[in-house]
């Protein structure tokens, strides 16, 4: 499994948007797809909502990779 580092520029990041930033979506709205399909975790539980603010400390799983926000 691949991991990134991803470091939030302020207190968090949407999820849909940090899934676009790290590079495993091509854009937002693909990244909201993923999410609406279930292949989402964060910190080990599927996510579901689109805009869930992911802060530092947590981590995020889909499509074989990591993203460790920082």
């Amino acid at each position: 499994m691949e991991t990134i580092t991803f470091e939030v520029k302020g207190e968090f990041i949407e999820l849909c948007n940090l899934l676009k930033l790290a590079g495993i979506a091509n854009s937002g709205g693909q990244g909201k797809l993923m999410v609406s399909d279930g292949i989402v975790q964060v910190d080990g539980n599927v996510e579901t909502r689109r805009t869930a603010k992911i802060r530092a400390g947590q981590t995020v799983e889909c499509m074989g990779q990591l993203i460790k926000v920082i």
